[in-house]
Parts: structure tokens; sequence; C-alpha cells
């Protein structure tokens, strides 16, 4: 048990898979029906965090090692979780992050290879044994995802670029979902793993079934 009061539920996937858009989704429907939440991302959600952002996506950073990376990664986490997400937790609020740990796991561990015990110890200095409540898992393959992203991008213009991640080989993104689907056969109890080729309005209907059945808060959300 993690000891507070609210809901902590993060969003997961490779790029394209959708889960950006059900984060929107489901806090739309949240605000529809008055239930008290937060929206955050990771990395981000403090303006720290937010500058940090900045720095790991972008593109000009080509020389960035992955063990700075991943430094960079858990200094964004750390103010995140006890400036913005530890807070709203004791306060009983629902936590709704785009990405959280699972994502440094997956893309440093398994996409860059860093040693994965010496990410979860790092993580247990900055997190404790605190983790997401539940966590929703858009899987889909690792071409169409970035084809969708591609897409994305070809629609919103030239200020749209690709970032440090999307420009990776398809060979990058291969480990990285291995990875997650890693860690969802090792945590089903927490991760729940979704079809991101559904359509949107089907992924939503989706998460709203399963946040109502598995989550040890249910009183927090009402009747969804």
């Amino acid at each position: 048990m993690n000891g507070w009061k609210g809901l902590f539920i993060t969003f997961e996937g490779t790029e394209g898979s959708g889960k950006t858009t059900q984060v929107e989704l489901f806090c739309r429907y949240l605000d529809e029906r008055g239930i008290s939440h937060i929206r955050t991302r990771d990395p981000g959600g403090t303006p720290i965090g937010e500058a940090v952002r900045k720095i790991l996506l972008d593109r000009e950073n080509t020389n960035m090692r992955p063990e700075t990376e991943l430094l960079l990664y858990l200094s964004s986490r750390y103010q995140l979780f006890h400036q913005v997400i530890l807070p709203a937790l004791e306060q009983g609020r629902i936590v709704v992050c785009d990405r959280f740990a699972d994502s440094t796991v997956a893309y440093q561990g398994y996409g860059r290879g860093i040693d994965l015990e010496w990410i979860r110890l790092m993580h247990h200095q900055i997190l404790g044994d605190k983790k997401p409540d539940l966590t929703i898992l858009f899987d889909c393959p690792v071409k169409e995802g970035l084809e969708r992203t591609k897409h994305r991008m070809s629609t919103q213009g030239e200020h749209c670029r690709e970032d440090r991640f999307e420009q990776e080989a398809v060979s990058f993104h291969q480990r990285v979902r291995t990875g997650y689907l890693k860690i969802a056969e090792q945590e089903p109890h927490r991760v729940i793993k979704v079809n991101g080729r559904n359509s949107p309005e089907d992924l939503h209907r989706e998460i709203l079934s399963v946040i109502s059945k598995r989550c040890p808060n249910p009183c927090l959300l009402g009747k969804l």
C-alpha cells in the first residue's frame, strides 16, 4: 500500500501509441463530472521540470550521454513527485500523469542499455517504495506508432519537429517496447496493457472500465 488518500494513475507507451490523447479524454471526462484531479507530465509538471524537459527533448543535444539523460529524468521526477504529485495524493486527489518511472526503465534501461538494477536503486532513493496505483500501458507496433507521429507532425506545420527520441532508430523503439511488455508481465496487478491500435473512442471506454474495476480507491471516482 502506498499510504496516501488519493489515486495515482499513469499512462505509458511508446511513441505514437495514443496515450496522450487518452490522458486528455480521461481528464476531460473527470472535468465534466466535477471529479477533483490534477493532470501532469513527466518530465515536466513544474517550472524546473519543464526546463529539464526542453534539454532532454532538444534534438540538437546529440552528444548527451545515456547516464546524463537518466540523471536529468530522475531530477525532474524528484521535483515533480515531491512538489506536485505527493501533496495532491495526500490531499486525497486523483493524479493523472503522462509517463512516470516506467518510462525510464523502458527507455533508459531497455532502450539505452543502462543497468536495470541501478535504475531501480536510483528510483528507490527518490521515490522510496512509492509507485502508481494503476498504470495503463498503450501497446502499439513500433513502425505504426512512428508513422502516426510523423503524420501528426506533418499536420502541425514547420514548428513541429521530431524530438530527440522520435528520431531514434526503429531498433531503439523496439527495445523500448520490449521493456514495457516486460514491466507489464512482471507487475500485472498494477500495469494493464491495452491495444493502442484501437480507435480513440474504444480505448476511452476500455480505460474507464479498467480504472473503475482496478483502482484501489473507487470512491474517489464516483460512478464512471
